[in-house]
């Protein structure tokens, strides 16, 4: 017989990744009791499978690429990467898949972790299933919080269980480099771990259904990651789709929709997410399992003002640092409305609103060479009316990038809203630029005039010049 164990709590958070820790975070530091369930470990999806170890792989990739470019050190960093050393650093940065480290942490907030399935039980009340047969009932007295996050989205393709591809998760933590991967896909997760693999010596044929990559970011980043890709050795093909796959002796045999048939020894799917929401209980509380969950700017979810939605799970912005973000703002929303404030600050960047989800997203791709960019693409900002000029320049044409790479490959696009001079958007291609992509979050998000950035003079000779060639080829 199961045992039952209940208690109250002012907070409850579900999933204990980056956006739950920094719920629990926000609402501790306001004195408000919390507890935090997690079903696998703590630290979540970016710790172990995604952010950290992909971008423990790609770090050896993208040094050895700027060192090859630069003259009396090119010659000698001609030969292979060291893929041992590389995966276990991959491994270190990973914690070896071990969330102590986090777990500490946790107790150092004061925060109740309670591992295993957590689920809503109507509302304010969440039920977990716990491994030493416990069943914890805990009732929150002003917020549940879901922050269980995304899993990957596999296509609807006959018997594709039985060839088991590998998702983000294995691409991430696979302790050999395949002699041939498959990567079907054309965004990050694709271009990220092509560029990888690739590099770690593997013969990579990235299969794209559109017409090119990065399809949320402006054309030529797309355009000059494909170049960089093709250039390091993988086959590219766009305009391809995948029907069926199986997998023969041990080998992988995918057939497109042209009738091509491409042997390797892994394929990895990089087609998309899912909302990890079908397990949670959402059906207790009048909610459709496995849905999004749409949220106000406070995070609440709509029609339910005990219940937040927070990261991933709202589909607002899949990114680890947008979901931190959000994590904040919740966390600030729940302790306001918990100490009785009559009003929250809800108008556009006020205290209690994730204004930048909407105007001021940040995001960069790992490759070589790096793509970065924030706010609205030329296409996003004539779609939402704003009346705008796209400003391009080559990075060629600062002197910053020369020193940075002998033939620095590169280009910058600044949009303008021509009403009040202030930037949409902003997106770098190049090697470094992922360093550089702060400076135009904040022109965007603090709604910088035109005027004002020319008083913000970039150090001779850097990189960040560019803003100058960008604020000069507006003007004329």
């Amino acid at each position: 017989m199961t045992e039952t164990e209940s208690i109250a709590y002012d907070v409850v958070v579900l999933g204990a990744g980056p956006v739950g820790e920094n719920v629990a975070d926000r609402t501790r530091a306001a004195g408000l009791s919390t507890a935090i369930v997690e079903s696998e470990l703590v630290g979540g999806e970016c710790s172990y499978w995604a952010c950290m170890p992909s971008k423990a792989l790609l770090r050896p990739v993208i040094a050895r690429a700027d060192a090859r470019r630069v003259p009396g050190l090119g010659h000698l960093v001609q030969g292979p990467l060291d893929t041992a050393a590389v995966l276990a650093h991959r491994d270190y940065e990973a914690s070896g898949w071990k969330d102590d480290g986090q777990v500490r942490w946790l107790d150092g907030i004061g925060a109740d972790l309670y591992r295993g399935q957590g689920r809503l039980d109507g509302p304010r009340r969440v039920t977990v299933d716990g491994p030493d047969g416990v069943r914890h009932v805990l009732t929150a007295r002003h917020a549940v919080a879901v922050c269980t996050g995304t899993r990957a989205l596999l296509p609807d393709l006959p018997a594709l269980a039985d060839v088991k591809p590998w998702t983000s998760r294995e691409a991430t933590s696979a302790k050999a480099a395949p002699g041939r991967l498959i990567v079907v896909g054309g965004g990050v997760v694709a271009v990220e771990m092509a560029t990888a693999w690739q590099a770690l010596g593997s013969r990579v044929t990235l299969l794209v259904r559109g017409k090119g990559l990065l399809p949320r970011m402006e054309p030529f980043a797309g355009e000059l990651v494909a170049d960089a890709l093709t250039e390091a050795g993988v086959d590219l093909r766009t305009g391809t789709s995948v029907t069926s796959v199986t997998r023969e002796n041990g080998t992988v045999v995918a057939v497109t929709d042209s009738g091509d048939r491409i042997e390797a020894d892994e394929i990895l799917f990089a087609t998309g997410r899912a909302p990890q929401t079908d397990d949670i209980g959402l059906a207790t509380i009048g909610l459709e399992p496995g849905s999004w969950l749409s949220v106000d700017d406070t995070l609440r979810v709509q029609g339910r003002e005990w219940l937040y939605a927070v990261g991933d799970v709202n589909h607002r912005a899949l990114l680890t640092h947008q979901g931190k973000y959000q994590a904040r703002i919740a966390g600030a929303a729940i302790a306001a409305r918990a100490s009785g404030v009559p009003l929250l600050e809800t108008d556009p960047w006020g205290a209690h609103a994730a204004t930048a989800d909407h105007d001021a997203v940040p995001q960069v791709v790992f490759t070589d060479p790096e793509a970065a960019s924030v706010g609205l693409s030329l296409a996003e900002a004539e779609q939402a009316g704003h009346r705008v000029r796209a400003v391009d320049v080559e990075f060629s044409s600062v002197a910053g990038a020369g020193l940075y790479a002998d033939g620095y490959r590169g280009r910058a696009r600044m949009i303008v809203d021509l009403d009040d001079e202030t930037l949409c958007g902003v997106t770098f291609v190049g090697p470094g630029v992922g360093e550089l992509i702060h400076s135009a979050t904040i022109a965007v998000a603090g709604q910088v005039p035109i005027n004002r950035l020319w008083h913000a003079v970039p150090s001779y000779p850097t990189i960040s010049e560019v803003w100058l060639r960008l604020l000069e080829a507006y003007r004329g």
